[in-house]
């Protein structure tokens, strides 16, 4: 393989408040993808990854937890990379920024913008948000939330040091604009230009005095670093850099990095603070930093407190590693957020991997072992004769088609190529996935169960089954990075070994002669929705007991550390797990004269899974919903523009009435009913199940 040079990747470091979702786990997988995929293209990779453990949101959760807050960290730091590893991530270094070495640079490099005049010291008074570590101006909040998490923010003044950003903005607009590959997506560029850059850049507080569970500022012990610059700098103190100018063999290397991936929540710190940071110590910036979107449970965020968490180490149990990891590559589009549910998890494993891959590499295997004993011979015997159309309804000689099969083989890693190049890693195993599927069609069209009850066809068969063979070895190749164990699965299954990515546009490679496994291993078996949901709903009903469990010690703590008080800690349980709720007034309403149960029989109820919606143009009330019913998807309008916004809508599972005659609605068909509460108020709330039903569930 020939050397392409040094290619350094990083993640954001991972926040040691919490044990991590499926989203945060997200990014690392898609880092560990595009490294693996470097490394095997030709680069000297260097990954990196790691913990932050500073700041006061760690401080109160340590409290919490009736733990120091080292203790805290450890035991979160340590659960972080138990994911990482159990998702089989291939980094060089797991960073802390507890890690003594960490520490010290930072110490110096603060030394360093004091001296040199880019920090002060002032006093901050503003918004704050503890969840995000961040302090906002009235003017950037969201309804007076946080525009980042939503969360609730207060006012906080406090002694700090300050740093000059307006010091080296204009220098930043004009790295942005002369490299426009710096910021990608580029709506993510014109974000940061638009909302932060040109209207004027605000210094910013680099320093606390308010808590104490972060780096000490060494010549003022008052303070500590605020968060974000310590933990932006691990990218450098993590391979060595010393603000001294003793930097190591390896910071000299690999600086500057040539990706970032970062989550687009937090590309502000990456894409303005962290690069004035490096402008101040006279440092390169790097390449690229990359804002990738969010993954989504049913449309929404994950939150503890709503219940829809999913964890990898649940998913990976129930569906297996690679399924997770092709997952979640492959459903996450390039810049809009992507959808995670189990029922999506279900039917994506069962049509990509178990049927369009499993069942591809199963046959090829099963067909060798039983017409050639397991041996695979290139005879190469294609005919030029016209083949009579068959399954695939085409009339092609056989050398036509052996010679399409060839070159969409031979052309996928320059395809695949493209895409890793711009970062489209989901287009990118949309390209091999479509090699797989060729392969599917190649079976088709050459029908090696007709061919084989010719014998003067043998040695037809014996040419389709190596390149079956060899096609599969060409995708099972460039699949490595995506779905390493599954990779090695099928070129053990074919008794060979992976092939090197600058010998995949050469079609041939496969030994002739050599010879597949006789005990096949079926590498993705078919999934039950159904058996999948009811092991969903026992893993949501246990962390949903885990959840309470954890937030009543929480708040015992809390309390006895004097920073809850005990009708507090009860009202904020009573919240939490809806006691209390039987202690409300209720609503009287004029009684509807009764019915008989043949009346009622004549409606029909069941569960629908709402697929998308959208404002009924023209229309203040009107929402209209596609709602997936059983094997049928419903338009139905309703008036709830009042209490939901569309993209709340999406994933609801909600009650339909289906039989309701079809009517336009402000000239809008609508095919049922949705069926919503109402209070005093006018306030609507949508009936759901309180359990994850399949859409179509008959209510009764």
């Amino acid at each position: 393989m020939t050397s392409k040079g040094k290619y350094y990747i990083t993640t954001a470091i991972a926040y040691t408040s919490g044990k991590p979702h499926i989203g945060n786990c997200y990014e690392i997988i898609l880092a560990d993808a595009i490294a693996r995929y470097k490394k095997a293209d030709g680069y000297d990779v260097h990954f990196q990854t790691g913990s932050d453990e500073h700041g006061q949101k760690i401080e109160t959760r340590a409290i919490e937890e009736g733990m120091s807050p080292k203790e805290f960290v450890d035991m979160t730091a340590g659960e972080i990379k138990r994911l990482w590893d159990m998702m089989g991530t291939d980094y060089d270094r797991f960073i802390r920024t507890t890690d003594e070495d960490h520490e010290r640079q930072i110490q110096k490099m603060f030394k360093k913008f004091y001296d040199q005049g880019d920090i002060y010291k002032g006093s901050y008074e503003g918004q704050y948000c503890t969840e995000c570590e961040a302090f906002y101006t009235e003017a950037q909040l969201s309804e007076g939330k946080c525009p980042v998490c939503g969360g609730a923010v207060h006012a906080e003044k406090e002694e700090a040091y300050f740093f000059k950003m307006s010091k080296y903005a204009d220098k930043l607009i004009e790295h942005i604009n002369t490299h426009p590959e710096f910021i990608q997506p580029v709506s993510r560029k014109n974000e940061m230009m638009n909302n932060f850059l040109l209207p004027g850049l605000q210094d910013l507080c680099v320093s606390r005095t308010s808590f104490k569970w972060g780096i000490p500022v060494d010549f003022d012990d008052k303070h500590v670093v605020y968060v974000w610059l310590d933990a932006l700098s691990n990218y450098i103190t993590g391979i060595g850099y010393d603000a001294d100018g003793n930097s190591s063999d390896l910071y000299k290397k690999f600086w500057p990095a040539d990706l970032h991936l970062i989550g687009k929540d937090i590309i502000r710190f990456h894409t303005i603070y962290w690069p004035i940071f490096l402008m101040a110590l006279g440092e390169p910036l790097p390449k690229q930093v990359f804002g990738h979107p969010w993954l989504l449970q049913g449309g929404e965020k994950m939150s503890k407190s709503k219940g829809n968490v999913l964890y990898v180490d649940d998913l990976i149990n129930i569906f297996s590693l690679d399924a997770v990891r092709y997952f979640v590559l492959h459903e996450m589009p390039y810049e809009n957020d992507g959808t995670i549910t189990w029922e999506l998890m279900t039917e994506r494993v069962n049509s990509d991997l178990a049927n369009t891959l499993g069942n591809l590499v199963n046959r090829t295997v099963a067909m060798t072992n039983k017409y050639f004993g397991g041996a695979v011979n290139n005879t190469d015997t294609a005919s030029d004769e016209v083949k009579p159309a068959g399954k695939t309804g085409q009339e092609l000689s056989e050398k036509q088609i052996d010679e399409d099969l060839r070159k969409v083989a031979t052309s996928t890693y320059e395809e695949v190529e493209k895409k890793m190049d711009e970062l489209r890693v989901a287009d990118a195993l949309t390209d091999i996935f479509a090699l797989f599927k060729r392969l599917n069609k190649y079976i088709d069209e050459t029908e090696p169960w007709v061919l084989a009850k010719d014998e003067a066809k043998k040695d037809r068969l014996a040419t389709v089954l190596y390149h079956l063979c060899e096609g599969i070895m060409i995708g099972a190749s460039l699949l490595k990075p995506f779905m390493p164990d599954t990779a090695e699965k099928i070129a053990s299954q074919l008794g060979t070994k992976l092939y090197d990515f600058d010998t995949l546009s050469v079609f041939g490679q496969y030994p002739s002669g050599g010879k597949v496994t006789d005990s096949p291993e079926i590498l993705f078996a078919r999934l039950d929705k159904e058996e999948i949901l009811g092991k969903a709903a026992q893993v949501e009903e246990a962390q949903k007991k885990d959840f309470i469990e954890h937030q009543k010690k929480a708040f015992a703590n809390l309390v006895a550390a004097g920073r809850m008080t005990q009708e507090e800690a009860d009202q904020s349980l009573r919240a939490l797990t809806g006691e209390g709720a039987q202690e409300e007034a209720g609503i009287d309403i004029p009684a509807k004269d009764e019915i008989t149960f043949e009346d009622f029989e004549k409606l029909q109820f069941r569960v629908g899974h709402i697929i998308a919606c959208e404002e009924v143009p023209k229309s203040k009330k009107l929402l209209c919903s596609k709602v997936k019913v059983g094997s049928k998807t419903l338009q139905i309008v309703s008036g709830i523009k009042s209490s939901y916004k569309p993209e709340d809508m999406v994933g609801k599972q909600v009650m339909v009435l289906e039989n309701l005659k079809p009517a336009k609605l402000a000239g809008v068909l609508s095919e049922g009913m949705l069926l919503c509460a109402e209070d005093e108020n006018g306030n609507l709330s949508l009936m759901e199940p309180d359990k994850k039903m399949p859409a179509g569930a008959l209510i009764c």
